[in-house]
């Protein structure tokens, strides 16, 4: 399991309380050298389609998204924890990151938590299946 640094705990804490008006994300990823999870990148007003576009498409990542969702003309922002994790990435690494999902997920305070194998599936119509469930 990798270490959470308190700079990492703080980001995490100011994503879950901002007011955004647009869907924003924070990427996640190991530092294998330090064995601890660093902030890869901040996006704000990012769809999925661009969120899908800055992910590497053989290293894993997590990702925690604040997605706009309209329904019945009222507008939310569910936070959820993604798991991406490429079927071709290297073994080492794929269980670095699956033994980290669960502390930083506990640590973020996020209770929809979805796992992505395939960048192609990462879809807003995938997304919108699995927040409106």
């Amino acid at each position: 399991m990798c270490d959470i640094g308190p700079e990492v705990k703080e980001e995490l804490r100011k994503f879950r309380f901002a007011k955004n008006n647009e869907s924003s994300a924070l990427i996640l990823k190991v530092d294998r050298e330090k064995q601890e999870i660093v902030i890869d990148e901040y996006m704000e007003s990012v769809t999925v389609e661009e969120l899908q576009e800055q992910l590497p498409s053989h290293q894993p990542r997590f990702i925690v998204y604040a997605y706009k969702m309209i329904h019945d003309d009222r507008v939310s922002y569910p936070l959820c924890f993604i798991f991406y994790t490429p079927l071709d990435s290297q073994m080492e690494l794929q269980m670095l990151y699956a033994r980290s999902k669960l502390p930083l997920q506990k640590q973020a305070d996020l209770t929809r938590s979805y796992e992505i194998r395939e960048i192609e599936d990462f879809t807003e119509e995938w997304l919108i299946g699995k927040l409106s469930k």
